[in-house]
């Protein structure tokens, strides 16, 4: 890519929830396009290394004082968008959801990205800019049967997005959700047969599951400059999957 179609040359980023998956795709496109990108991962992994990010942060979100520990960092440096897409899923009945679990997925999905933000935010307001992108799902507009604590996680997350926007968008920074449908990651591959996939792939509109550098396109212009009035938004990008 030319040096003049770097649309994030001198921008630091941040994307939690880095080393695989959507995450690795959207750190991935932040430093193709001139980012310098800092990505969160569990555990260390040192064949991470330079890999998509410039530099590791290790933060297990279940763990509240790794969480505190990722606030400190960005208070103590220049960021200036924020990808908060480290998440944490289970599928299970109502009745069966085990309340220290329930605060579990809460605490990764939501609080996590309620403290980042935070911290982020003073920041961004100095410089009169910044951006913050939240990775939510099709479960944060939508709801199904044992998605009870996903769904709450993310419908809150929207919420938090919302009143990011209606605070902030005049100070200059931009906060979205994204709302993922079914993507062709390893996690599909793993959790799925390939029946049930082709069984998923019939009900969505566009009849295939979405790659995740779809995703990593979509945030990057939420993120960029060109966004001048987009803000508050919880964007699907299902194929058509919450809509039809």
């Amino acid at each position: 890519m030319m040096w003049e179609e770097m649309r994030f040359t001198n921008k630091k980023v941040l994307v939690t929830g880095a080393s695989r998956g959507i995450g690795a795709s959207i750190s991935g496109a932040f430093r193709d396009e001139g980012a310098f990108v800092i990505g969160t991962q569990t555990k260390h992994n040192p064949s991470n290394a330079e890999e998509n990010c410039h530099e590791w942060l290790v933060a297990d979100f279940a763990d509240e004082n790794q969480i505190l520990q990722c606030v400190d960092f960005i208070k103590s440096n220049d960021i200036d968008i924020l990808i908060n897409n480290a998440g944490f899923n289970i599928n299970k009945s109502f009745a069966d959801i085990d309340l220290n679990v329930f605060k579990e997925i809460q605490q990764v999905n939501l609080i996590a990205p309620f403290l980042l933000s935070q911290a982020a935010v003073v920041g961004m307001e100095k410089k009169g800019w910044g951006r913050i992108v939240n990775i939510s799902s099709i479960f944060g507009k939508i709801s199904k049967a044992g998605r009870a604590a996903y769904s709450a996680s993310k419908f809150g997350l929207d919420g938090l997005t919302v009143s990011l926007s209606a605070e902030y968008s005049s100070k200059g920074i931009m906060a979205n959700c994204v709302a993922p449908g079914f993507f062709d990651t390893s996690l599909t591959q793993r959790m799925l047969s390939v029946e049930e996939i082709r069984e998923l792939v019939s009900i969505v509109p566009i009849a295939r599951l979405g790659n995740v550098d779809e995703i990593a396109n979509l945030v990057l212009w939420l993120s960029s400059a060109e966004n001048t009035f987009t803000t508050g938004q919880n964007i699907a990008i299902d194929g058509g999957f919450a809509r039809v």
